[in-house]
């Protein structure tokens, strides 16, 4: 896998979203489980193949039918996303991100305790090792 990994656009997504939790399927697969208006199948295909080129999917071939499934993982993907989010928003720093949420109007006090016990539980863990 290549050190930064590309990011997805909002539809690409949405497919890998699809393929995470099939796991492998099929185009028709892939469709049926995309929200009304679906797109046309012509689009999906599309998509999947480019998310093939992306090295995001790969697939097994049954004559003129392909299979696909993920080559990244969902939380392979989700660690590469937020650390790049983190770079682009946070210059890396956690604790930029921390400060940013504990003055966030619109988060409550249960969501806030939430967070912190979180962290307190992460604390715990990290410092039996």
């Amino acid at each position: 896998m290549q050190a930064t990994m590309k990011e997805l656009t909002r539809a690409e997504e949405q497919i890998m979203q699809v393929l995470w939790d099939l796991r492998k399927g099929f185009v028709n697969d892939v469709l049926s489980m995309l929200p009304e208006p679906r797109p046309a199948y012509n689009t999906v295909s599309t998509i999947i193949r480019i998310l093939e080129q992306k090295g995001f999917v790969s697939h097994k071939a049954y004559g003129r039918t392909h299979e696909y499934y993920p080559l990244v993982s969902k939380k392979q993907y989700t660690r590469s996303y937020l650390k790049q989010f983190m770079r682009n928003y946070f210059d890396g720093s956690y604790a930029s991100l921390a400060s940013f949420f504990s003055r966030d109007e619109t988060l409550s006090v249960t969501e806030l305790e939430e967070i912190r016990t979180l962290i307190e539980h992460a604390i715990q863990q990290k410092s039996k090792t």
